[in-house]
């Protein structure tokens, strides 16, 4: 089964990865809206979060009306809004502003329902991480602080700077091994800027058995079954990929660093 999806060019609504088929847990689709244009959907036993990733619009969900949402012209432009939609909901997306938007609707199967709410700007998180040759700027969304507010999904979005690597020292959160790593899916969703760059994900396990490379350009995804996963931007060219995660096991993220390549580092 493929976990690398090339963009391409669509109107409307796409489905990238079906949650509970290309995956246990995770899913994606991207909507794109034209002037005024809606779109309307049910999440039945998946949690969704929409991510604006450019444009304005209106969303409606379980009697409320959110009104005038995102603004920023790209990912590159701002921090993220985002609205948390429960499963077993109706839920209706508006362009607002009289221009295009692109929404990503990210999911995680889920069992317990809880409210809708609105992430602005102001509530993400801003990270700094990493040093020189793996700096990146890590926004977290629907993270710590949405704790008792979800039921299962993570969701951030990463900016990795021109020629510098990020999710390094490369990391790990496919097994459920506690206090040392957790069991977790993952999917990134890629934009380079400009787009004529590129960035590279690697995705490899201890042994080697697992070992491959993906040239990844704007709109690119990659699904992040095992192993560790580390990405590099091309120098000259910024790499953003908005990440969603879930597992069997709750919310709390226990990552496991690649102990060789620490080792080496560290000696070095």
């Amino acid at each position: 089964m493929s976990i690398f999806f090339p963009s391409s060019k669509h109107e409307g609504y796409k489905e990238v990865v079906k949650a509970g088929e290309d995956t246990k847990y995770v899913g994606l689709g991207i909507l794109n809206l034209e002037k005024k244009e809606s779109y309307i959907d049910k999440t039945g036993k998946e949690e969704k979060v929409l991510v604006i990733l450019s444009g304005k619009c209106d969303v409606k969900v379980g009697g409320q009306l959110f009104k005038g949402l995102g603004g920023r012209e790209n990912v590159f432009s701002g921090k993220a809004t985002a609205v948390y939609i429960p499963i077993n909901s109706v839920y209706e997306i508006e362009e607002s502003d009289g221009k295009n938007a692109e929404i990503a609707i990210v999911s995680a199967i889920a069992e317990k329902q809880y409210q809708p709410f609105v992430v602005k700007p102001e509530d993400v998180i801003v990270n700094f991480r990493g040093n020189d040759g793996y700096k990146r700027e890590v926004h977290d969304i629907i993270v710590e602080k949405a704790e008792g507010r979800v039921d299962r999904i993570l969701v951030g979005e990463t900016f990795s700077y021109p020629g510098q690597w990020s999710s390094y020292p490369s990391h790990k959160h496919d097994k459920y091994d506690p206090p040392v790593e957790t069991e977790m899916e993952e999917i990134y969703y890629f934009k380079v800027y400009p787009k004529e760059g590129f960035g590279v994900q690697v995705i490899y396990n201890d042994d080697l058995t697992l070992r491959e490379s993906f040239l990844v350009k704007d709109g690119d995804t990659v699904v992040i079954k095992e192993g560790y996963h580390p990405v590099a931007a091309a120098p000259g060219f910024k790499v953003y990929y908005l990440w969603i995660m879930a597992g069997p096991y709750g919310r709390k993220l226990t990552p496991k660093d690649d102990p060789k390549l620490v080792g080496a580092m560290k000696i070095n």
